[in-house]
């Protein structure tokens, strides 16, 4: 069983002031459930429908508070009606500025749409990409739209955020930045591995942050449409950028 207290204080996560107050997380669904609890997290509690611990139990062999909850009660405590076998709460990471010059280094210019920003997460971590730099004004990285959109890559990525004017103005090296004018992303022969920087959904790259971008790029388009969706742009960016590099 579980306690009204306990639903309470799952409930109150869903809000990223509690979770900044509490340094705590809620992760819903099977997949990143599973996910997390194979990563470096510090998972705090486990709350599932008995049939989920019966098929689990053994495998994950956790020294973790496990309650158990019923269907209704679960999609009661999380944000997806879906949710309806488990869900965990975890302790935030400290997050840390990237270390590593001669890795790619992703970097979130307010991307403020939750799912977006999961997706993108994601993506990065499909092509094996460790490190996202995000401006104060980007989505909730805990958000759980985020990681719910992410299927589980938060696990394996670092997420900074940062005042990122001050934060390129220190960067040396390459810094690439997805323009509408720019060079063509299928002409760069030998990318350099740098910072690539991913601008807002509807205003692009801000200006204040256009004087650090040492080489602006832009992918050709065929069709009529104005512009891409902020994770397809960083889908195709990172392919063409990474691919060229092997």
């Amino acid at each position: 069983m579980i306690s009204k207290a306990r639903i309470k204080f799952i409930k109150s996560l869903q809000v990223k002031k509690y979770r900044k107050q509490e340094q705590s997380f809620v992760v819903e669904g099977e997949k990143s459930v599973l996910e997390i609890l194979k990563s470096d997290y510090d998972v705090t509690l486990i709350v599932s429908t008995p049939a989920f611990k019966l098929t689990h139990y053994r495998k994950l062999n956790k020294k973790i508070e496990w309650l158990e909850a019923s269907e209704d009660e679960l999609a009661s405590m999380g944000s997806f009606k879906t949710n309806q076998s488990v869900l965990v709460v975890s302790k935030m990471k400290e997050a840390h500025k990237p270390e590593n010059a001669s890795s790619w280094v992703l970097v979130l210019d307010d991307i403020r749409d939750p799912g977006n920003l999961g997706t993108i997460i994601r993506t990065a971590d499909w092509y094996g990409i460790k490190d996202i730099v995000v401006s104060e004004e980007t989505a909730d990285f805990y958000n759980p739209k985020v990681l719910h959109a992410s299927m589980g890559s938060f696990c394996r990525v670092s997420y900074y955020t940062t005042d990122l004017p001050s934060y390129l103005a220190g960067v040396p090296g390459k810094i690439y930045g997805t323009f509408l004018k720019g060079v063509d992303l299928h002409t760069i022969k030998k990318p350099i591995p740098g910072h690539l920087v991913i601008g807002n959904e509807s205003e692009g790259i801000h200006p204040y942050l256009e004087k650090h971008i040492t080489d602006k790029i832009t992918i050709p388009g065929i069709g009529g449409a104005e512009s891409l969706n902020a994770a397809v742009a960083t889908g195709i960016v990172l392919d063409n950028l990474i691919r060229l590099q092997k």
